[in-house]
């Protein structure tokens, strides 16, 4: 089969055995692939990667433990858990110790022709949601942790930095849960498709507002982001960390102490309220897509995902 290999910042093919499926796992075929801002940061050197790459998916269920699994049509959340431990009995199985993480950490990744998720990880697609709008449950859920994680009153003002694919999705997913959002970027065809939702946005030329917001995200994928957004946050705010970079991230901690601002480091989320909002046709996705790959054209695609400014890439089975 056909697999997509991440090795010393190349991508690259490789042609390998289907991979054995483990008791309680699903065999699963590709249909659609999304490549994230992680997966650019893992040809970049994050977390030392090689391997296979890919978390954001949809497939089609080729061999299950229970037949009636086969056929389905699936995402699959990425984080597998051992079961057994503390943070699994507090159903925090996605901080587990003992995880790996699909096409991340120590379990190859959704590009490829076939992969394994265990059957529990698995989420059915509603019929009427298409595989272009499935592809960014992953992406969605993530956002919708933000709702977990902070208790915003009703009506709140938000300020998220950062047009890229996640940041685009946090402004609309936080909008959609009727809070007021404002979008900074640089790019105002991009800020465009927030605004479809009601997203007030505000192409950045010059500097930020200081002490402004009592609710900041920082979505802006850099290592400068933090700094940005920690000036944006007002005294006793809260700042909602989303990026994940390879560089180091120097933090002057001063104002932070000063302001006695609360961090919150936000990661992955639960995929069954981002099923639910995507199929609820809230969210403005096609806008969102940049173009449209074969698996064959991995390497192009991640040449074409890392060209500044480019939403979403997607990769395909055919």
């Amino acid at each position: 089969m056909k697999t997509t290999w991440i090795e010393n910042g190349e991508v690259s093919l490789r042609d390998v055995p289907p991979p054995a499926r483990p008791g309680g796992s699903a065999l699963l075929r590709l249909i659609t692939g999304g490549i994230c801002n992680t997966d650019l940061e893992l040809q970049r050197g994050y977390y030392g990667f090689s391997g296979v790459p890919g978390h954001e998916f949809v497939a089609e269920v080729a061999a299950a433990d229970d037949p009636a699994w086969v056929g389905a049509r699936v995402v699959g959340e990425i984080n597998l858990a051992c079961g057994k431990c503390d943070w699994c009995a507090r159903d925090l199985g996605r901080h587990c110790p003992h995880r790996t993480v699909l096409g991340i950490v120590r379990h190859p990744g959704a590009f490829a022709d076939f992969f394994t998720l265990p059957v529990e990880n698995l989420r059915r697609i509603p019929q009427h949601v298409s595989n272009d709008h499935a592809v960014f449950t992953e992406p969605v859920a993530a956002a919708c942790e933000i709702l977990e994680q902070v208790p915003f009153p009703p009506g709140s003002d938000v300020a998220v930095l950062g047009d890229g694919k996640l940041g685009l999705l946090i402004a609309q997913v936080l909008a959609a849960h009727g809070l007021r959002v404002c979008l900074f970027g640089r790019h105002a065809d991009k800020l465009s498709v927030a605004a479809l939702v009601g997203v007030q946005t505000e192409v950045v030329s010059g500097p930020l507002p200081e002490a402004t917001f009592r609710y900041v995200v920082d979505a802006t994928g850099s290592a400068e982001g933090l700094a940005q957004a920690v000036r944006m946050t007002e005294p006793r705010g809260t700042l909602i960390m989303k990026s994940t970079v390879s560089s180091h991230v120097a933090v002057d901690t001063a104002p932070i102490i000063v302001n006695e601002l609360t961090l919150v480091g936000s990661r992955c989320g639960r995929f069954d309220p981002a099923l639910a909002l995507i199929a609820s046709g809230k969210l403005h996705l096609d806008e969102m897509i940049a173009g449209r790959y074969p698996l064959s054209a991995a390497p192009e695609a991640f040449a074409h995902a890392a060209t500044r400014g480019t939403l979403k890439v997607l990769l395909t089975a055919a």
